[in-house]
């Protein structure tokens, strides 16, 4: 008896560490996809490069490593707090994990950002931007690509802040994501 009990612990404990290291973000931002409670939107990088943006051959090179990125948000709304901090920790869990490196934190007295990577140095699956503020709610925003470098998405990041970047094409965006950062986007 005494063996059966120890064997049927042994077997739990090594379900829940398996379901535990079953986490991915691919397979949480998959199951909001059908959540009225999340925003999604998946965006083409050809949208980013238009007739108004002023990149150089480099610029255009670096966002041919970026094939998509995909934007999930959670925005609060009146009263759903205790919802949203247990979606805000199971994301922020996930995150926690080994394979994703980080790049940088941002923050500031609202909302805090962070950027992470998947993949090497010099070859990034994935950047993950992760942007939360307790007052509208979280975002997500993945960048999924092949052989990007950090130093690339650092200038990427520098084209955008400098206005190289053709956003008039995302105008509309900004509609979707009124209720969740306001006066953040």
């Amino acid at each position: 008896m005494a063996l059966l009990r120890n064997l049927m612990v042994i077997t739990l404990t090594a379900l829940t560490l398996i379901s535990c290291s079953d986490k991915s973000l691919q397979k949480y931002l998959v199951a909001k996809q059908d959540d009225p409670k999340f925003v999604k939107v998946d965006l083409p990088t050809s949208l980013l490069e238009g007739k108004n943006s002023s990149f150089g051959q480099e610029e255009k090179d670096i966002l041919k490593t970026i094939k998509k990125i995909n934007v999930v948000a959670y925005p609060i709304k009146a009263g759903d707090t205790t919802e949203y901090l247990s979606e805000r920790n199971e994301l922020e869990s996930i995150l926690r994990q080994d394979r994703f490196k980080e790049l940088t934190r941002i923050k500031s007295k609202n909302w805090n950002a962070t950027l992470k990577y998947t993949g090497e140095e010099d070859a990034i699956d994935e950047v993950i931007v992760y942007a939360n503020d307790s007052e509208r709610g979280f975002a997500i925003f993945r960048l999924l690509g092949k052989n990007m470098r950090p130093d690339q998405m650092l200038h990427l990041m520098k084209s955008v802040e400098d206005g190289d970047l053709d956003l008039s094409k995302l105008s509309g965006l900004s509609d979707v994501f009124t209720g969740v950062f306001k006066d953040s986007i």
